[in-house]
């Protein structure tokens, strides 16, 4: 954690001494939870495309750092989220399936019998949709 130093060139008095205050402030990086960008190589731009219609059609989107560790303690998963951030909310998937479309299930049991299943649909490596059924 790296110290901030406050000094004041103004004297209080002969015997006044410097003091060193550690810095204090919480949070994270405001970046920590969007998804990789895209390498220099793949970024292909379209120009008659508006920004309006790029972010409508893009799965992934900024989830504040508040809101994304009140998601994981609370064990949810919601639209826009990365896969690192289901793993970490909801562990690895017991089922997987590829194709059509990338799709993760989980199972929640209540005294040993299935109660449900939460179907995690994702697009571009973020989560498109999640759907919870009755088995």
């Amino acid at each position: 954690m790296p110290v901030v130093i406050l000094a004041f060139r103004t004297s209080c008095g002969e015997d006044s001494e410097e003091i060193t205050i550690r810095d204090n402030r919480i949070g994270g990086n405001f970046g920590q939870n969007l998804p990789p960008s895209p390498k220099r190589d793949e970024t292909v731009e379209e120009p008659e495309k508006s920004t309006q219609e790029a972010t409508s059609d893009d799965t992934c989107r900024f989830i504040n750092s508040t809101d994304l560790r009140r998601y994981l303690v609370r064990e949810q998963v919601v639209k826009g989220m990365t896969k690192e951030h289901v793993l970490k909310a909801f562990g690895r998937p017991p089922e997987t399936y590829p194709t059509p479309q990338e799709t993760w299930v989980y199972q929640t049991k209540y005294y040993g019998a299935l109660y449900e299943l939460t179907y995690v649909y994702f697009r571009d490596g973020c989560v498109e949709n999640v759907v919870y059924r009755k088995p």
